[in-house]
């Protein structure tokens, strides 16, 4: 938010029950990401996995502004927005373990989550490839007539790719109602975004496409919010798609395996000094919602929640050796 007069109205907006559910989201996404890291480094944790710390106001803030029938389509980082979105902990755990309670029975790992009774595409990893999907989502809405809402999620490196130009020209042209999300951490992998974009902003190329553009403060859940609702709000009132741009910062490497030795440490000390979660409670607190004792109280409960995740991943039972065939086809066969 620009001012604290602004935050003031939009948590008044908001109201307490609301603004605290966001403040226990972001607390979720970061214990648990924080609790997969030491797993990981284990050795407990299957794959590879890419963290999403630093970055929790962009998935919950527009995930909030979401409604039931709406779906989001997510990245190789895809945690946090399966947390945001609202799938269980537990079964998000019991995926990156491999095991049969997981969100694909085992079968996707860190980098495929999803459910799409929860509104979740299962991710798709490789680099920008649900920005077309998403406008195809966005299509079949729009051919129903149905009032969904279609997000992708999407990092600045997937702005270069020519999936971006199909997806974001695919949505003007037939007006579809879809969001672009693009949580610009300003590195692709180890790339710097200014060694491989002129432009200022992302958010600047929506004009070449005759779209709708706005700029966010991805470090702050309810201008995310805000910026989202009025997105998400336009696309389900026929008033076309929209190009999001979240300026945001990862707090970790691009995948666990990553020594992050690329960034400079006053960049890092910058971001970290505009830590989500405590620009959060700051506002929180400044309009009298959120008390010492009830934060105290919210970070005990994730905790447990996420041991309680944990440990359910660690005695669910793997897949069965014959579910190894299981939804490899599908009938491709037009009713005529």
């Amino acid at each position: 938010m620009s001012n604290g007069s602004e935050a003031a109205e939009v948590l008044e907006r908001i109201g307490a029950e609301r603004a605290l559910g966001m403040y226990t989201k972001l607390v979720e996404i970061r214990r648990f990401e924080e609790r997969i890291h030491f797993l990981f480094l284990e050795g407990n944790v299957p794959g590879t996995v890419h963290q999403y710390i630093g970055q929790e106001a962009c998935a919950v803030g527009v995930c909030s502004a979401l409604s039931e029938g709406d779906v989001i389509a997510s990245t190789h980082r895809p945690h946090g927005h399966a947390i945001a979105r609202g799938l269980p902990m537990r079964s998000i755990a019991a995926e990156l373990y491999g095991r049969a309670t997981g969100t694909a029975r085992g079968k996707g790992g860190s980098m495929h989550l999803g459910d799409l009774s929860k509104g979740m595409l299962p991710a798709i990893a490789t680099v920008g490839d649900n920005i077309p999907i998403v406008a195809g989502v966005a299509l079949a809405f729009r051919l129903r007539h149905e009032p969904r809402v279609a997000v992708s999620f999407f990092g600045d490196g997937a702005a270069n790719e020519g999936a971006f130009h199909e997806g974001l020209n695919c949505a003007a042209v037939y007006n579809l109602p879809a969001v672009f999300v693009c949580e610009n951490n300003l590195y692709g992998a180890s790339t710097s975004i200014q060694k491989v974009v002129k432009v200022e902003n992302i958010a600047d190329r929506a004009a070449s496409y005759g779209m709708r553009s706005d700029i966010g403060d991805g470090m702050d859940v309810f201008d995310v919010y805000e910026r989202a609702s009025n997105a998400i709000g336009a696309a389900r009132g026929n008033g076309g798609p929209t190009l999001l741009e979240l300026k945001t910062f990862r707090y970790s490497g691009h995948s666990r395996r990553d020594p992050n030795n690329y960034m400079a440490k006053e960049e890092k000390s910058y971001w970290k000094a505009r830590d989500p979660i405590a620009l959060c409670e700051a506002a929180l607190s400044k309009c009298g919602f959120l008390k010492p004792k009830l934060a105290a109280e919210i970070q005990a409960s994730v905790a447990k929640e996420v041991d309680e995740a944990i440990e359910f991943a660690l005695q669910s039972p793997f897949p069965e050796e014959q579910e190894l065939y299981d939804g490899l086809y599908t009938s491709i066969e037009v009713p005529r």
